[in-house]
């Protein structure tokens, strides 16, 4: 894809005050999120929460869908301190409540690709001034994998 066409269909897609549909759609996932963690008050939240994730991967088509599963197989088995939410809609897994890594669908995106990434809450800066924080993620092949774990390990090392 050109980077015409990408610039073509998001100015087709923004409404007069500057956010996209999907921006929009984004943003009432996240509001609803935030009221469901406000009218949950007791119980297990964390499993309320994993069952929330569980759910959207189950959503996703097909080739999402299996990614997704495979990095949250990852992601609970590597880093056991980081409990499973929704954020912005999304799979993501928190330390303390703060998101510390998340996946994004390329198909809810309507992107080529998905992304895994982690935010500030990671610990991957190693002082050199350059670190990947953003992963494009197609498929993921047994040494992404390797990959994938050992960075998610380092995240909350």
């Amino acid at each position: 894809m050109s980077a015409d066409t990408g610039a073509k269909r998001t100015k087709s897609t923004r409404s007069t005050d500057g956010f996209s549909e999907e921006e929009r759609a984004a943003m009432k996932e996240r509001a609803a999120e935030l009221r469901k963690e406000t009218n949950r008050g007791r119980g297990n939240k964390t499993a309320a929460e994993e069952l929330d994730v569980l759910s959207k991967i189950a959503e996703m088509e097909a080739p999402d869908r299996a990614v997704a599963e495979r990095v949250h197989a990852i992601v609970t088995a590597n880093a056991p301190g980081l409990s499973p939410k929704l954020w912005y809609g999304q799979p993501a897994y928190a330390r303390k409540g703060k998101v510390v890594c998340f996946f994004r669908s390329g198909h809810a995106d309507k992107e080529p690709y998905s992304t895994f990434s982690f935010t500030s809450e990671a610990n991957l800066g190693d002082g050199s001034g350059l670190w990947p924080t953003s992963f494009a993620v197609a498929e993921l092949s047994e040494e992404a994998e390797k990959t994938l774990a050992t960075l998610v390990k380092q995240s909350v090392s």
